[in-house]
């Protein structure tokens, strides 16, 4: 009879999802051959869990720490508990725990089994470094995204592994959505901007009059319908692109693409301090924006360098979008 999980519904414990969970059923054959290749007794605990779904992703998927941790002050999430078999499984050649030791710098004492949401750079193991090989391991967060030099982190998390299925509890717990919207309006609203953007809109005039204003109320627009400020490739992310483009041809003068698309970082993804930025952004989206409005016809070539810069029609269109969103 089980030892384990008394008065506890494993019925409830994974949600729908099937793409961590391995093929077919958990037989003590299975068990002993991974226990085998991987050279660790397997929990007790553990083993009874993927008996239910061999592998997937919890319902709870967060468990609180006591300090810091690459992900979050309060806690780690967890994606998945790996079963046995498949692409997926501990014992897998492709991503199992050896292929993470081996080749993702995961330190040599246990089992790597939890998934985490950084798809690689942490992760949840069973730490078989005080209990030995046939012992009850402990269980721990190990980030390996660290500076060159220095070793895995690990922070410890659980006495045993049934004790930290016990204390997973559901992402709503931390659920910072809101606080985060607001924190992001107040940038938009009053932070600095970087010294590009403040340039290129001091220098805007008759392009685009109130050039602060009209950025602003966009980014402010995008953060309402999105609950954070970051540009992708929606209607208003392609409209803020293009007041960033306006802004600097008229500022700098006829650019060339890659020139542009080297300079786009310095206007509203990067800067230092508590600037009004992005904080980062994908290239590709940028880059097909513009060659999108090139295609159109929006962008032309000015000159016989092939500098580029907003047709007349389109910046006198643009100005009147644009007026829509003056904070």
């Amino acid at each position: 009879m089980s030892q384990s999980f008394q008065d506890f519904d494993l019925s409830a414990f994974w949600d729908d999802y099937d793409g961590y969970t391995g093929p077919g059923e958990v037989t003590d054959e299975r068990v002993a051959e991974a226990e085998r290749l991987l050279g660790y007794k397997l929990p007790a605990s553990y083993i009874e869990l993927i008996r239910t779904k061999n592998g997937g992703s919890p319902v709870n998927g967060c468990f609180p720490v006591d300090e810091p941790t690459s992900w979050a002050d309060d806690h780690v999430a967890i994606s998945a508990i790996c079963g046995l078999g498949g692409q997926w499984g501990i014992d897998s050649d492709d991503l199992g725990s050896r292929h993470m030791i081996d080749n993702w710098g995961y330190p040599d004492i246990g089992i790597v089994f939890g998934e985490c949401p950084s798809a690689g750079h942490d992760a949840i193991m069973l730490d078989y470094s005080e209990c030995g090989p046939q012992g009850e391991p402990r269980v721990i967060h190990v980030d390996v995204e660290m500076p060159e030099g220095e070793e895995p982190e690990r922070t410890f998390l659980a006495k045993d592994f049934e004790t930290f299925v016990r204390g997973l509890v559901n992402e709503s717990v931390y659920d910072t959505s809101e606080e985060d919207k607001q924190a992001d309006l107040d940038t938009a609203r009053r932070a600095p901007f970087t010294p590009l953007l403040r340039r290129i809109s001091d220098a805007a005039g008759a392009v685009l009059p109130d050039a602060e204003s009209v950025v602003r109320g966009l980014a402010q627009a995008i953060i309402e319908e999105k609950g954070f400020f970051s540009l992708h490739a929606d209607p208003k992310s392609h409209l803020m692109y293009d007041l960033e483009f306006l802004l600097y041809a008229n500022a700098e003068g006829p650019v060339r693409r890659d020139a542009y698309l080297a300079a786009y970082e310095s206007i509203l993804v990067f800067g230092q301090g508590d600037v009004f930025k992005t904080g980062g952004y994908a290239p590709g989206f940028v880059s097909d924006w513009l060659d999108e409005r090139i295609r159109e016809g929006d962008i032309a070539a000015i000159g016989p360098d092939g500098a580029l810069d907003f047709t007349d029609a389109y910046k006198q269109r643009l100005a009147r979008r644009a007026g829509e969103f003056r904070s």
